[in-house]
């Protein structure tokens, strides 16, 4: 035990901060990621107003992004970094030698077994983890990126538009990439460690000083152009930065003082499984979930500010009149926390992977389109036990949430009173079952995962297959639209909305 709490307090990445580690009692990994994600919002505030596209040309632009890019890589994980780059520049070979025609698939089978042979290593070679550091993170995010443009570089050089959906025109790539802007979008300091994963075409318009201009003036001719949009200066940032770094610090807030006094692994404590009774664990487990979730916010809700603060990430104006920098938003926590359904739960959370997974999978597959996203979507986030059952009771429990919802729901629409009431009830329905799928994710190994669910009974599981398969008669389940909402005038949530209607 003694051998590996020190571990936490060791790193491949550099030591400048083991200090304020020991200080703080946070790993040193975590300590040398935030700081290098709060030295990127001080750099991003300096690269839009120093570094914009009328003070600098685009090659500066993308070789400073690139190198910032790199030294947070090299400062968080040492020489791990390598494995990084390696993939990123053997891509790129791919992108400039390889076929057109077959450019997409040798890029997804490269970047994601690279990828798996990493996490692979990592979990049964290394026995769960490389000392204190995940270079994973960083490797999942830049996969997502080159599996992306190489999509749609494929649809702007070898398809036909009439071959295309709408959002496939209008985010293909019709040129190839030099290699400052092949590595500048996949390695730019903005979300080179956490993402989120953007278009190339989006991002090459940031860097270009397109970005906010273009999405002003589709906006102004939605509005018959009485706007005047090209006149008035570009919105700042501030506000939605301002706004953003606030809930980091309401989440970072809740984690000292809540999170670390629900651990996860109490839920699979033998003393606590024998002697405290069956409603006290489900309560238990309830809250340390709920504990659990303000990491992830915190993370992501500070790599969006990142990317705003640069002057990327806008949307256009909302339906106020009001800037809307939520572009490449990867998370909804209001929709998050009222989910009355396992799928409206899905559509908020980690948005821009449910986005990856619909443009590089579900949309291409020409059969089995849900398996093999599912595939895809497993193989991604790696090889721990713990998220494949995750994955698996997820199938169960969403089959008997429609099934449910389409048998009973339309009774209680007529009353105001019996809606309130329905969404009550569906909201503590959804977030337990949420509890109790996503426990396995948290806990990561085979035997903590058996002895959850056997102290549970593995009631859920029990519950919704048993619901699937008695309102399987009735109802038979619906093929998924294959519709989709124009790109141009969707917003951050409704855009994957449209995605888990395939995906979940």
């Amino acid at each position: 035990m003694g051998e590996r709490a020190d571990s936490a307090f060791n790193t491949t990445g550099s030591k400048w901060l083991l200090p304020v580690s020991g200080y703080l009692g946070f790993p040193l990994d975590q300590v040398n990621f935030l700081a290098c994600q709060l030295f990127a919002l001080a750099a991003a505030f300096w690269f839009r107003l120093y570094l914009s596209p009328s003070h600098a040309n685009p090659l500066v632009r993308h070789a400073v992004a690139t190198l910032l890019g790199v030294a947070f890589l090299i400062f968080c994980f040492g020489w791990y970094a390598a494995h990084i780059l390696t993939v990123v520049v053997a891509s790129y070979l791919i992108v400039v030698q390889a076929d057109i025609n077959n450019v997409h698939r040798y890029s997804m089978v490269m970047a994601m077994g690279y990828l798996t042979v990493c996490q692979v290593s990592r979990v049964f070679i290394f026995n769960y983890g490389i000392l204190s550091t995940d270079f994973s993170g960083p490797l999942m995010i830049v996969t997502q990126k080159i599996t992306t443009l190489a999509f749609q570089l494929h649809d702007g050089m070898c398809k036909k538009a009439e071959q295309l959906t709408p959002e496939q025109k209008l985010l293909a790539v019709n040129v190839r990439p030099s290699f400052i802007e092949y590595m500048s979008y996949n390695l730019n300091f903005l979300s080179v460690l956490v993402g989120p994963c953007s278009n190339y075409k989006d991002y090459i318009d940031f860097i270009e000083g397109r970005h906010i201009g273009k999405r002003l003036r589709q906006h102004s001719g939605t509005c018959n152009g009485q706007n005047g949009y090209d006149k008035t200066p570009e919105p700042s940032p501030l506000h939605a930065v301002c706004r953003k770094l606030l809930v980091c610090c309401g989440c970072m807030f809740f984690f000292l003082t809540v999170t670390r006094s629900l651990p996860i692994t109490y839920n699979v404590n033998p003393h606590f499984i024998s002697n405290a009774p069956f409603l006290t664990r489900l309560t238990y487990a309830f809250f340390s979930i709920q504990a659990a979730r303000p990491k992830f916010y915190f993370a992501w809700t500070l790599a969006d500010a990142v990317n705003n603060a640069a002057g990327y990430g806008f949307l256009g104006m909302d339906e106020n009149g009001k800037p809307s920098w939520d572009l490449i938003c990867n998370l909804n926590i209001l929709g998050i926390e009222t989910a009355t359904s396992f799928k409206t739960f899905i559509d908020n959370w980690n948005i821009r992977t449910g986005i990856w997974l619909k443009t590089v999978c579900y949309d291409r597959a020409p059969k089995h389109r849900l398996a093999l996203t599912f595939i895809l979507s497993a193989l991604w986030h790696g090889v721990y036990p713990g998220y494949y059952f995750t994955f698996i009771t997820a199938i169960p429990i969403t089959m008997a949430a429609r099934a449910i919802r389409k048998s009973v729901r339309h009774y209680f629409l007529g009353y105001r009173g019996l809606k309130l009431g329905y969404d009550i009830l569906t909201w503590a329905a959804t977030q337990l079952a949420i509890c109790y799928t996503v426990m396995p994710f948290l806990l990561l190994d085979v035997e903590s995962t058996l002895v959850y669910y056997w102290s549970m009974y593995f009631h859920v599981h029990i519950i919704s297959i048993l619901a699937a398969i008695a309102l399987h008669q009735k109802h038979k389940p619906r093929e998924p639209s294959t519709a989709t909402k124009s790109f141009s005038s969707a917003q951050c949530q409704p855009v994957h909305s449209n995605n888990n209607d395939k995906v979940d």
